[in-house]
């Protein structure tokens, strides 16, 4: 295992995101750790079929993680994860290591370059297509993906099992409860483009598929949420808590530090949140809470970082795994502060037994960007609203500006 702090190297500053070929030096930043990116050969890639029939389809390394849970947790033995590989490289490095960890748990590991080109969805699909119908059981960690969805419409599988790709499975319950198309939450407008539209038979089909037979039906599926947040699902989903056994079974527990760590989002990426708003909130929690280290989301750019680590003096961390891991491994700081994320929800469960603290900041309606979905205010307050285990920074502490609810 590599130190905690994955590519964080001393001496303070952003380190830069993988490259393809030689590691780019930016001034003032620490030279990178860089992984073999081209093709993916360093991954098993032939067609196996697993004793169990399973199946599993991951995009990022939250996924993954939540695949092997599952599979600790359901005793499913040895299964098949196929990775529909992303463009990000901080991505595509986390998901290398979860690979690594998924294969040393007896799993196969199949890395397809999904995106690798206009002819990668074709190559792709027909590749998989034989392990498609001969498996019984399809294990998925993002049903708003339309490559998943795409895949869901060639298989025959009965057993259909969801898992937790952070706070977008409320949504998806959620939407899936109220009969509505499967659209991210993030998403600003009406979503129905060309592109959608194109691909509005394969979406509906997969809704239909992860929708469970009403009663009495002649073909019966069993349709199954394995997840850690706080849903209501609708009947006919079965649903199994992800409390992160095999996260506390195999790591830890952790080297605590004195100090607070700050956990950070990609809200600004996605363009729910104005960029200066979040650098002038992380500053005042930093202050407030004498915070010393940045924990970056894997998709917050570069620049941003950079201007954060300038403007707040945080040491910024860019973790080679997902954050419960590394939590888990420590060493981590006695108290964590994020904002709302899927980390309120799940931290708590892979530091169970441990004396770090995770405690939660609103985002203020102010520090939404004119972009921002209508929905977006509401979603952020439930995912912090429905936290279990986690401390609410009181209004008397709380920096000037910051919501506390």
């Amino acid at each position: 295992m590599s130190s905690p702090e994955g590519t964080r190297a001393p001496g303070a500053g952003v380190p830069p995101q993988e490259t393809t070929g030689p590691a780019r030096r930016l001034l003032g930043v620490p030279r990178q750790r860089n992984r073999t990116e081209s093709s993916g050969d360093d991954m098993s890639t032939a067609s196996v079929d697993p004793p169990t029939g399973t199946l599993a389809f991951v995009e990022s390394p939250v996924q993954l993680l939540n695949v092997l849970e599952w599979a600790h947790t359901a005793e499913a033995g040895a299964l098949t994860v196929v990775v529909l590989s992303p463009h990000d490289p901080m991505t595509r490095g986390q998901l290398r290591r979860m690979a690594e960890l998924a294969r040393d748990e007896g799993h196969t590991v199949r890395w397809e370059e999904a995106r690798g080109g206009p002819t990668a969805p074709l190559r792709t699909v027909g590749g998989l297509t034989p392990l498609l119908r001969r498996a019984h059981r399809i294990v998925l960690g993002d049903p708003f993906s339309r490559y998943v969805q795409l895949l869901l419409t060639l298989t025959k599988a009965r057993d259909l099992v969801v898992v937790d790709d952070g706070t977008a499975t409320m949504e998806f319950i959620g939407q899936l409860a109220r009969g509505e198309r499967l659209v991210r939450w993030h998403r600003h407008g009406s979503g129905r483009g060309a592109r959608d539209l194109l691909f509005a038979p394969f979406a509906n089909t997969a809704r239909r598929r992860l929708t469970p037979a009403p009663e009495g039906a002649r073909r019966a599926r069993a349709i199954g949420l394995f997840s850690s947040m706080p849903v209501e699902v609708p009947p006919g989903v079965q649903v199994t808590t992800n409390d992160f056994a095999w996260t506390r079974a195999r790591f830890g527990p952790p080297l605590l530090t004195r100090g607070t760590d700050i956990v950070g989002t990609s809200l600004v990426e996605t363009g729910v949140v104005d960029a200066d708003r979040y650098l002038e909130a992380v500053r005042s929690l930093a202050r407030a809470h004498g915070a010393t280290r940045y924990f970056a989301h894997r998709r917050e750019s570069t620049d941003k970082l950079r201007r954060l680590a300038a403007e707040t003096g945080l040491e910024i961390v860019r973790p080679d795994l997902p954050l419960e891991l590394i939590a888990r491994r420590g060493p981590i700081g006695r108290l964590i502060l994020s904002f709302p994320s899927t980390v309120v929800h799940t931290l708590p469960l892979a530091l169970r037994g441990t004396e770090v603290e995770v405690a939660v900041c609103d985002i203020d309606p102010a520090w939404l960007t004119e972009h921002a979905s209508p929905r977006a205010q509401g979603f952020l307050d439930g995912v912090t609203g429905t936290a279990r285990e986690v401390r609410r920074l009181p209004g008397t502490a709380e920096p000037k500006g910051l919501a506390t609810g």
